[in-house]
């Protein structure tokens, strides 16, 4: 907690002749980051796959074109043995190959069809109403055709140009089609671009348009039975062998791992030499697996981690199961370095803190509780569930305020008194309870909180939740510079903003006459030299930020009442549309209940974005940037977990 795993640094160097033996071991440990080996001058090189790759990796191909076209999705069954899997491989894959080729091709076929048939429906449609066949549309050499759309009809237009003319029109599709002898078509063609006449392609095929569209209509809905049929085929298949493509993906998934491996490793004619990371905790589980896979052939050795080391060294986070699903937040931002503070445990209490001071709904938070566990009881993504676990958190947080403020879906539920008479809460009999006055404002503080009556006392609060936050973040800044520069530089860097602040206290306090105003300007000017000292102009520069970094948590009480007057505006709305005088009272209730739902629908969504964006603010902007660099390597142990498969 408060950091990641310690790592250590490990060499294993061996005869080639034990390679494909210690990477099997070093595999199914699952424990160790092998180092890519980057060729130089030196004599050694970078091995050589073990096997036939090329024929796994074929495979591997395959099976996953196959699983992409049945849409074979990850599920739980049961796992499959190795061996036995591997016996019936081939056998089994190239029937399925077959199978699914077969159908791929069937459905291809019957798709270029549909496709060619939507394409002929579509440059008939504009002849549907014309009753002419379209053997007579071409073919003559004396005559000249025009089919195309036309503004209106030009036959009046055509009449004074010749007699000898046949003319059909389709007002409703805007469609003509003309015949006249050739010696005229040109001042046709003149006429009809005055009537802005486009050319229409006549289809190539023979009869009536409306007959043949009627047989279109005919195949397309037999040709879309044989695809519906087909899709029944291959999902009979996906059942039939989702098991096994799943299974067969992960076994040829690790084969390929483990082939490829000596592309990783540095080696000569004779050894290997195998650089990496594992956690400390597990290096004697490391060697005795190797040591054991190996009849003791293989040396391993812990190197001295080195400053460089430290910049380069893997990152496991090690937190508790509860405070785990925050690394997600961590991974949005950055994984810590080595020895630097994690922080993932104080996301885990201040995230859902400032998400429930802001929503603090009952109503609300039961909807998105509701909602997040539905989703991790139908969603299986392993990258889903923390998510849903950090919005139950959250949504856990705002029930609580939701008592502390006394909220539901944006109505008070207890009564209180207002200048303009008592406004009723939700549950009859419970009444506000006034606690004492607020030094700031002249507000009374109650019970529940009323957060639309305290504004001012709650922008104070929150600030002054932000000046505790903020130096949270400094004293973890002193304990992460003491590490790496020591005492004097986290105190010159980061205590000086707190011998700052402490000064400024001071100082108001000597204002207000509590203490000589004296004391707070020389504690001022003290922490401002050694603020200069530790970081030069940039830190008089950033003094400023001091009180924009703590103002900014007063979006802790503006987010939230911005989400409250939303959600009684539309409680309002909704009530004053099924009271409206002369209105139908079932019709004003049907809106009205719209009007509630889509309105807290609406509502909902933006408290899941806005709560949580800002909150998220809040973490990234002023609390990190007061202690936490990051920038840490994701640790990637070499091996597999298994889902579907196991060893014997």
């Amino acid at each position: 907690m408060l950091k990641a795993k310690q790592m250590t640094r490990a060499v294993i160097v061996g005869h080639k002749s034990i390679l494909e033996e210690t990477v099997n071991s070093l595999h199914k440990t699952n424990l160790f980051q092998i180092e890519d080996y980057i060729e130089d001058d030196s004599d050694l090189k970078i091995g050589k796959p073990f096997g036939n790759i090329s024929e796994i990796s074929k495979k591997l191909i395959k099976i996953r074109s196959i699983g992409s076209l049945l849409g074979v999705k990850d599920t739980e069954s049961q796992k499959q043995a190795s061996d036995s899997l591997f016996v019936d491989l081939d056998n089994k894959l190239n029937t399925l190959d077959s199978e699914v080729n077969a159908l791929a091709e069937k459905k291809s076929g019957l798709e270029a069809e549909l496709k060619e048939t939507e394409s002929l429906k579509k440059e008939l449609l504009p002849f549907a109403n014309i009753d002419l066949s379209l053997d007579l549309y071409h073919g003559y050499e004396n005559l000249a055709v025009f089919a195309g759309y036309v503004q209106e009809n030009v036959e009046s237009a055509i009449s004074k140009i010749t007699s000898s003319y046949e003319l059909y029109y389709d007002p409703k599709a805007g469609v003509t089609v003309l015949f006249v002898a050739k010696e005229k078509a040109e001042e046709v063609s003149d006429t009809l671009a005055k009537a802005l006449f486009k050319e229409l392609r006549v289809p190539d095929v023979s009869g009536v348009p409306a007959t043949i569209l009627a047989d279109i209509e005919r195949k397309e809905a037999d040709i879309g039975k044989r695809i519906e049929a087909t899709d029944v085929e291959i999902e009979s298949l996906n059942h039939k062998y989702a098991d096994f493509i799943l299974a067969s993906n992960e076994l040829l998934s690790i084969e390929t791992q483990k082939s490829e491996a000596p592309l990783r490793i540095a080696t000569t004619e004779s050894t290997f030499v195998i650089e990496g990371w594992v956690p400390s905790e597990n290096y004697n589980q490391l060697e005795q697996t190797v040591n054991s896979a190996t009849d003791g052939r293989a040396f391993i050795s812990s190197q001295e981690m080195t400053k460089e080391d430290e910049q380069k060294v893997p990152i496991e986070y090690d937190n508790p199961k509860v405070s785990a699903p925050f690394e997600e937040i961590m991974d949005l931002y950055a994984r810590p370095r080595y020895k630097e503070i994690d922080p993932t445990t104080l996301i885990f209490i201040s995230f859902p803190l400032f998400y429930g001071m802001i929503l603090g709904d009952i109503g609300y938070a039961l909807i998105l509780l509701t909602l997040a566990f539905a989703i991790k009881k139908f969603v299986s993504s392993d990258a889903v569930k923390p998510l849903m676990n950090i919005l139950i958190y959250c949504q856990i947080s705002t029930f609580l305020f939701g008592i502390l403020y006394g909220e539901f879906l944006g109505f008070p539920l207890a009564s209180v008194h207002t200048d303009h008479g008592v406004v009723a809460g939700l549950i009859p009999g419970f009444e506000t309870v006034e606690l004492f006055a607020s030094p700031i404002g002249g507000e009374i503080v109650t019970y529940p909180i009323h957060r639309t009556h305290l504004v001012m006392t709650l922008i104070v609060v929150t600030a002054l939740i932000g000046v505790i936050h903020i130096n949270i973040g400094y004293m973890l800044g002193f304990i992460n510079e003491n590490k790496k520069h020591g005492f004097m530089a986290a105190l010159l860097e980061k205590g000086s903003w707190i011998v700052v602040e402490l000064g400024i206290l001071l100082a108001a306090l000597g204002y207000v006459g509590m203490l000589p105003i004296a004391v707070g300007i020389i504690v001022f000017l003290i922490g401002f030299i050694m603020l200069v000292k530790g970081e030069g102009i940039k830190g008089p520069i950033e003094l400023p930020a001091l009180l924009s970094n703590s103002l900014s948590y007063t979006r802790l009480i503006a987010v939230g009442l911005s989400s409250i007057y939303i959600a009684s505006t539309v409680n309002l709305i909704a009530f004053e549309m099924i009271w409206q005088p002369g209105t139908a009272i079932g019709v004003a209730t049907i809106f009205a209940i719209v009007v509630f739902l889509f309105g807290h629908a609406l509502n909902t969504v933006l408290s899941i974005i806005a709560p949580g964006l800002h909150s998220l603010r809040l973490q990234y902007v002023e609390f990190f940037g007061k202690f936490y660099e990051g920038g840490g390597r994701k640790y990637n142990p070499f091996g597999y977990i298994r889902k579907y498969t196991e060893e014997k």
